[in-house]
């Protein structure tokens, strides 16, 4: 229970100062929306490149990019606000107060998720507006937005384990150039049988491309690899949740 109050405490506060600071939630509420728009819409003629035969149209072929995109985001955002209070000396203090200090991790994973919510809740709703098609039904849609959390974890414990041992936003390239790189060398614009050269052998070794697939294949309502998809991304959040603890106790021992 103690481990859970703390918890509890760090994603309200994490939170708190998010909703409540437009300079901290405004960038990461149209980061995501401009992509979509830029994606969606500029780049909307791709859907007739011979091959290209997604059934749902490229609103939704790249909703599913994008979705996975802000949560990714979420969780690298959350980790500039991890080194932001260690610099302040406020996670310091937390380290010294909390009896349980593994919540203090559990706490900002759960901030990381809350401000994901808010964020593809709008994005969701932009997309219907403007006529995304679905093909999935409930059980696809459920299974889609899961992974949208799995990778909103994995991304906020690998920004968690670099703010903890580094401390400083400083730290923020290292944290974000990763997670930017590993997204766009997924299939972004075409499907992955459409890439041709370098591109497509990294692509095919990324293991963002299979979490990407099936959820576009969820959304159409034809699931293709899902059960795969969920382990990439259940093996990728217990990955880094070693190195956010392991950060953790880095943080401890600097005192």
């Amino acid at each position: 229970m103690r481990t859970l109050s703390v918890a509890q405490g760090v994603a309200w506060r994490t939170l708190h100062n998010v909703f409540t600071n437009p300079a901290l939630f405004v960038p990461s509420l149209l980061f995501p929306l401009f992509f979509f728009t830029a994606f969606a819409g500029g780049l909307s003629g791709i859907s007739h490149t011979p091959g290209f035969n997604f059934p749902d149209g490229y609103t939704a072929f790249q909703f599913v990019f994008v979705l996975l995109q802000s949560a990714a985001f979420g969780g690298v955002f959350t980790g500039f606000g991890i080194a932001r209070d260690f610099e302040s000396g406020f996670a310091r203090r937390l380290l010294l107060a909390a009896p349980h200090r593994t919540g203090i991790v559990l706490g900002y994973a759960g901030a990381a998720l809350g401000r994901w919510v808010v964020t593809v809740t709008m994005l969701t709703v932009i997309a219907l507006l403007v006529g995304m098609k679905v093909g999935g039904d409930g059980v696809d849609l459920v299974g889609l937005y899961g992974l949208g959390i799995l990778v909103n974890l994995a991304a906020v414990l690998w920004a968690a384990g670099v703010a903890m041992r580094l401390r400083t936003m400083q730290a923020g390239p290292i944290m974000q150039m990763p997670v930017f790189l590993i997204l766009f060398f997924a299939p972004v614009y075409v499907p992955l049988t459409l890439l041709q050269g370098w591109i497509h052998g990294v692509a095919v070794v990324n293991p963002l491309t299979r979490v990407v697939d099936a959820a576009r294949s969820l959304i159409a309502g034809t699931p293709a690899e899902v059960a795969a998809a969920y382990g990439t991304g259940i093996a990728l959040a217990a990955f880094f949740s070693v190195l956010a603890l392991r950060g953790l106790r880095k943080a401890e021992a600097a005192g």
